[in-house]
């Protein structure tokens, strides 16, 4: 079967830097192979510009097969494109028609400055981590597994929020640039499994705090978080962080 190519109109969001005044930018590119990725498309259009003496387009991207959350823009609107739990590295050209016009901007958040181009600082993610999203605990050697059993269910609920790449995209797709499916993913995560006992009771409030004070906005459950998690990260975590965070409210206020 003859491969597939398509042309295409892309207007991309340029900007030198987080101070600069940014604009979208027009480029024609065709020869575009159906089989592509959507980054590898865009590899293709700055071998372009490099020929034609322009800067290349500045975009994230490390593994390319979805683990490690790097990758991400808006496509026409929608983060990491049309395909729901879908990474922008696998999403694929064959999901866009001969003379189509895609729209390519940067994840939009306070707490997500633009470095350059499509590339954003997403530290504040790490920043949240850093607050309370660790265990203390000395693990030293291996223990004998059934030291501290753990249910299946629970482990599954567990390793289901673990899946989360920290990608941000729950953070462009709410309106409010919240980030407490994130965060509340990693309280999820830590709150089921023994280890992360030791921090329980401050876990919840010293992220939450970390996540207000970095500028990322509040929930009100509009629910847009979870349809653009490429990991299908579930609301039901949110539930969790209002849980966990209660709890810890009502243990610091008996002591």
């Amino acid at each position: 079967m003859p491969e597939k190519k398509i042309r295409l109109s892309l207007k991309i969001w340029r900007q030198n830097g987080p101070d600069q005044q940014g604009k979208l930018t027009t480029h024609e590119l065709s020869g575009i192979s159906t089989a592509m990725s959507f980054l590898e498309m865009l590899d293709l259009l700055n071998e372009q510009l490099t020929l034609e003496g322009e800067e290349p387009v500045a975009f994230d991207s490390d593994c390319r097969e979805g683990i490690c959350g790097k990758c991400g823009a808006m496509i026409n609107g929608i983060p990491h494109g049309p395909e729901r739990e879908t990474t922008l590295c696998q999403l694929h050209m064959r999901h866009f028609k001969d003379g189509d016009t895609i729209y390519i901007e940067p994840f939009r958040s306070v707490a997500f400055p633009i470095i350059k181009d499509l590339v954003i600082d997403r530290s504040a993610l790490d920043k949240i981590i850093m607050a309370g999203g660790y265990v203390s605990i000395n693990t030293g050697s291996a223990v004998e597994a059934n030291t501290h059993p753990v249910a299946k269910d629970i482990a599954e609920q567990a390793m289901d929020s673990a899946a989360c790449i920290g990608c941000g995209a729950c953070v462009a797709a709410c309106p409010n640039a919240s980030a407490i499916l994130f965060t509340g993913a990693k309280i999820t995560q830590l709150a089921l499994l023994p280890q992360g006992e030791p921090e329980r009771v401050k876990r919840a409030g010293s992220m939450v705090a970390a996540m207000d004070k970095l500028g990322f906005g509040a929930c009100t459950n509009i629910g847009e978080c979870e349809k653009a998690c490429p990991k299908k990260i579930s609301v039901s975590n949110i539930g969790r962080l209002n849980h966990e965070y209660m709890r810890g409210v009502l243990l610091n206020w008996k002591k």
